[in-house]
């Protein structure tokens, strides 16, 4: 019996899985941090003798490479992709026996990229699922415009086939496993679902239930903006990367921190953005680990900038290291712990004030704030377009680092759609010595406080 663990990396969006008969196990698309997975196979007692890749990833640095030169594992990957490492070549209609109890079955299903693979796990005559990386996914398939915008059209087409060709080769009872679809920019909308099978597909996934012309053209129209470091990622896993180094950072005392933040490095504080709210050293930047804290940081930081972190305990450091590496951040210039009166030294602890929608609304009717009020939408442009707060400066949260000059002066009252984004922007505006606060509030309530929305 085929049994597939998944392995959630739910701060990017994907999944990686564990496959396995009992005894011996494939790994589709790992993550770069391989020791979980390895300490999963252990715990399962089974032997990895197999990886596979479906594509080469945008959105992380594969583990792939890494985890099959440990294992001593044969490693799958398209015999169409110009990788610098040995492999196993594949193609489509390649099977590949797993143990005594696997096969699996290669198929093309180009869209995400060109070179895209879909893995068939069969077992006893029955197809125990379909890995479908960045192809199907639940409810939606993977973007197509991440080649770039000349591809983009073509690369739709071949997605629309290949999910005709999944829903028309496999059965309907067979179970899907995306890689890509939970929070990922690399799926083209999102989906809540947290399995499906071929025959639910049919039922809900647009390329499945529109005509061709028209999903062509919704997706190529539903498509925004996609983090800056995903440039970064195929050619490093083209490469084949190696094991990251997870061990600790320098420690950095608070005379290294200002100099650091005077020397133009990025200075990042860990903690939540209450926390932060409450008490911060100056000059530093929120981006919180109970978030998107890689995707953000990761879109926003120049590639190659110094990055220092700050966080309460070595375990919270460790954790953002581990976001890091995923997306080819691998050494933290340096690192701190404690509180921000041990990272402020001499200058203090600065604080920023959070509000809600209500504030806002009562702050813009009375005038009760101290100079002429800035609304700053940080919002991606669909989000933006859907409804917007009347008279609001729309920047999107990865585009402000060049963009500061166009907020107008004045109090700047920083919103997004839930709080996490605008707490990112507000450490960014007090960094340069803006009047900001940040509102903490979900834009659902922006309707209810009186505030005037428009769309487009």
């Amino acid at each position: 019996m085929v049994e597939v663990v998944p392995i959630e990396t739910p701060t990017l969006g994907d999944r990686s899985y564990l496959v396995h008969d009992g005894a011996e196990a494939l790994v589709v698309d790992p993550q770069r941090d391989i020791d979980r997975v390895i300490a999963l196979a252990a715990e399962t007692g089974v032997r990895i003798t197999h990886v596979a890749e479906t594509h080469m990833h945008n959105d992380y640095v594969t583990g792939g490479f890494a985890l099959a030169q440990a294992s001593a594992a044969s490693y799958l990957v398209c015999a169409d992709d110009p990788v610098s490492y040995d492999r196993a070549p594949v193609s489509d209609g390649d099977r590949v026996e797993v143990g005594s109890g696997m096969t699996v079955r290669v198929l093309a299903t180009p869209g995400h990229t060109f070179s895209h693979l879909a893995y068939v796990v069969e077992s006893g005559g029955a197809v125990a699922g379909v890995f479908t990386g960045g192809s199907l996914l639940y409810g939606s398939t993977g973007r197509t415009d991440l080649l770039g915008p000349d591809a983009a059209a073509a690369l739709t087409h071949a997605q629309y086939a290949s999910a005709r060709r999944l829903a028309r080769e496999l059965p309907d009872s067979a179970p899907i496993f995306p890689t890509h679809g939970f929070g990922s920019f690399c799926s083209a909308t999102q989906s809540e679902a947290q399995a499906s099978t071929i025959g639910w597909e049919k039922r809900v996934n647009p390329a499945l239930t529109m005509a061709e012309r028209a999903y062509v053209e919704s997706l190529l129209a539903g498509l925004d903006a996609w983090p800056a470091y995903y440039a970064h990622m195929a050619p490093a896993n083209l490469a084949g990367p190696a094991i990251p180094d997870l061990s600790p950072p320098r420690p950095a005392d608070a005379a290294e921190l200002r100099r650091r933040i005077e020397a133009g490095e990025w200075v990042i504080d860990l903690r939540d953005r209450v926390a932060f709210a409450a008490g911060y050293a100056l000059g530093t930047f929120s981006f919180p680990l109970d978030g998107s804290f890689a995707t953000y940081l990761g879109w926003m930081i120049p590639w190659g900038t110094p990055l220092t972190l700050l966080g309460e305990s070595p375990e919270q450091v460790a954790t953002a290291q581990r976001e890091l590496v995923r997306i080819g951040i691998d050494r933290p210039a340096a690192a701190a712990t404690g509180r921000p009166e041990d990272w402020a030294g001499e200058r203090g602890v600065a604080s920023l004030r959070l509000a809600k929608f209500g504030d806002l609304a009562a702050a813009a009717a009375d005038g009760s704030g101290t100079g002429p009020l800035v609304v700053l939408d940080v919002r991606r442009r669909l989000e933006w377009q859907e409804g917007h707060i009347a008279g609001a400066v729309h920047i999107p949260l990865h585009e402000l680092p060049g963009r500061f000059a166009e907020i107008p002066p004045g109090e700047v009252w920083v919103h997004c759609g839930a709080g996490y984004r605008a707490a990112v922007a507000s450490s960014m505006l007090a960094a340069r010595g803006r009047s900001v606060i940040s509102v903490d509030d979900d834009f659902t309530n922006a309707a209810v406080t009186g505030l005037a929305l428009e769309r487009g």
